[in-house]
């Protein structure tokens, strides 16, 4: 049986101290991994069914045999993981700021090991992903390169962030800069760990011609009570 507590690994990064743990919880019967930035938790694999409900949800929503999609955040690799096992995703681009958490994943410290590092599929990029979608995009090699979906999963919801240098994002204009890195009809999905926000999904509607929020309700274990996240959607205009 492996220790009750212990912490894998511990970093400072420009948005404060990261830190990777791994306990034992009797109550789910084996190993929980959480990712803390300072006090907050950036990700459990407690529960991770709105993380993959990003990846379903966004793929699915996609047209075509051969998609390009790049996800924002890459933490435990769910959302990743589900995007590549979802559906026809030939090339998977994933945008994660702190180096720490793509090492994770190389040297397989995590519970999915080496799976998104040793897909030829998938390229773990460090980047600022909230710099690159108001910039040249989210592919170091080819500026301007457009794809069918971009996922993100970073901050805790459009109104809860880990900090201040994605703020515009969420705003009209910072969508609509997104918006100029999908291709025609592409996807932007976004999860929130909040119940569908109104005024978030006004100003979806005000960037995107479609736009549409998907509750997620799953059992959280930590609780012993329904909980709801959500996942955001819209589409790029067609032509």
């Amino acid at each position: 049986m492996s220790a009750f507590f212990e912490e894998l690994d511990y970093a400072p990064t420009p948005i404060g101290p990261l830190s990777l743990r791994r306990r034992r919880d009797l109550r789910l019967g084996g190993d929980v991994f959480e990712i803390m930035l300072g006090q907050d938790y950036l990700m459990t694999s407690a529960f991770t069914a709105s993380e993959v409900a990003l990846a379903r949800l966004g793929v699915a929503a996609c047209t075509g045999d051969s998609l390009d999609v790049v996800i924002g955040g890459l933490g435990l690799g769910y959302t990743a993981d589900a995007a590549l096992r979802a559906g026809p995703v030939d090339d998977l681009t994933v945008v994660e700021f702190l180096a720490p958490v793509i090492e994770w994943h190389e040297t397989g410290i995590l519970p999915l090991g080496t799976v998104l590092s040793g897909d030829p599929r998938c390229r773990l990029v460090k980047g600022d992903f909230f710099a690159m979608a108001a910039g040249q995009g989210f592919d170091p090699d080819q500026p301007g390169r457009r794809f069918d979906a971009i996922l993100a999963d970073i901050d805790h919801a459009p109104d809860h962030l880990l900090d201040d240098r994605s703020g515009s994002f969420y705003r009209p204009e910072g969508l609509i800069a997104l918006k100029r890195h999908l291709k025609p009809g592409g996807v932007f999905g976004l999860w929130s760990d909040k119940v569908t926000d109104q005024r978030f999904l006004d100003r979806l509607h005000a960037a995107f011609p479609v736009a549409w929020a998907e509750p997620v309700t799953f059992d959280n274990p930590l609780t012993g009570r329904p909980f709801t996240q959500t996942v955001y959607l819209a589409r790029a205009e067609t032509v």
